[in-house]
């Protein structure tokens, strides 16, 4: 076989390969990232659902606050 088809065959594969890993490579770190952020976008997810609840209990202790403010200040009214 004539060397130089030999070398272009080398060459050939030397590249086939060369590009097979970067893909490959690209391909894992791609796949790696989108589940980092995936893991953050989970996690401000969580927040906002805890803040949500949070909320909502506090808006519960002030509805709480004022009617115990309101029946003390009643009972003052009428203490007096």
């Amino acid at each position: 076989m004539d060397p130089a088809i030999i070398s272009a065959l080398v060459a050939f594969a030397g590249s086939l390969t060369g590009t097979l890993a970067g893909i490959i490579t690209s391909s894992r770190l791609t796949d790696y990232r989108l589940k980092e952020l995936e893991k953050r976008v989970d996690k401000h997810n969580s927040l906002v659902e805890r803040m949500y609840c949070l909320e909502d209990r506090v808006n519960l202790h002030e509805e709480k606050f004022k009617n115990t403010d309101h029946r003390l200040d009643s009972l003052e009214e009428d203490k007096k």
